[in-house]
């Protein structure tokens, strides 16, 4: 499957520029919904059966692949099988935790995680939140889902403002997703992750960031700065019917993680 034809100028000379260059590229990804299906329970999620092998082929032909999620980066490690990858950095938590060479680094979550933790069942009951809606714990992080609801988008609008009040008193942020509200600290998304990885890593020839949800959009946004700081970059949308606004600021929309996947291997040299 080659990728759409229809994609941003823009994009075009950072693909042709990842193409000419590719020693100094840098690629970066989103997990869930890009790299891995979407599906019903967070911890049945996988990569995409051609995921890990299309980044390990790559790995070695470009500067850097960064994986930036808001799972726990050891979980994303074993979920997307990465394990082993030589060169490929794992950011999680919207980079509060960093896995590579097999380490983890994580940081103890602030004292307002555990505090929602508690009080968190008892504030879903006394909203009236439908009994699909579960409880995803992520140690650094809580995400209610609806997708189990019978009307996922109903049972979360009418928890957002319930949800963005209990984060407040206790000094966290609402993050937004797919049938998902995640209750998360302050000071990280996947804009400054990117940011700072590539502080560490120097300008790259070209800069490739693949997402499918609105917290890609932060690193979609690391993209066009750069971009106006003369790195070719390429915003690329792992599309999907649940949310369109990623696709509209995109320069490039595939068909889910198997266009993503697609896509990478469009990057490799032909077989011999």
């Amino acid at each position: 499957m080659q990728p759409s034809s229809r994609i941003t100028p823009e994009g075009e000379d950072a693909l042709a520029a990842l193409r000419s260059h590719p020693g100094g590229a840098v690629l970066g990804f989103d997990f869930d919904g890009t790299l891995a299906p979407i599906v019903d329970d967070p911890a049945a999620a996988r990569a995409h059966p051609g995921a890990a092998a299309a980044l390990a082929a790559l790995a070695p032909r470009v500067r850097a692949l960064v994986v930036v999620t808001g799972r726990p980066a050891k979980v994303a490690v074993e979920y997307g099988g990465f394990e082993g990858i030589d060169g490929l950095v794992v950011l999680g938590q919207y980079g509060a935790e960093r896995w590579e060479s097999g380490t983890l680094s994580a940081p103890e979550p602030p004292p307002g995680v555990a505090e929602v933790r508690a009080k968190l069942p008892r504030v879903l009951e006394a909203s009236g939140a439908p009994p699909e809606t579960y409880v995803e714990d992520k140690g650094r992080a809580l995400v209610v889902h609806t997708r189990r609801c019978a009307e996922p988008q109903v049972a979360l609008d009418r928890l957002r403002s319930v949800m963005d009040a209990l984060a407040e008193r206790h000094g966290l942020v609402v993050e937004p997703g797919r049938f998902v509200l995640e209750l998360r600290p302050p000071g990280m998304d996947k804009g400054v992750a990117l940011r700072a990885f590539l502080d560490e890593t120097g300008r790259p020839s070209a800069l490739v960031f693949a997402g499918d949800d609105l917290g890609d959009l932060a690193a979609f946004d690391a993209v066009d700065a750069l971009r106006e700081d003369g790195v070719p970059g390429l915003k690329l949308c792992s599309g999907s019917a649940e949310v369109t606004e990623v696709a509209e600021h995109a320069d490039l929309v595939v068909d889910g993680p198997d266009g993503v996947v697609a896509f990478l291997e469009t990057l490799l040299p032909p077989a011999s």
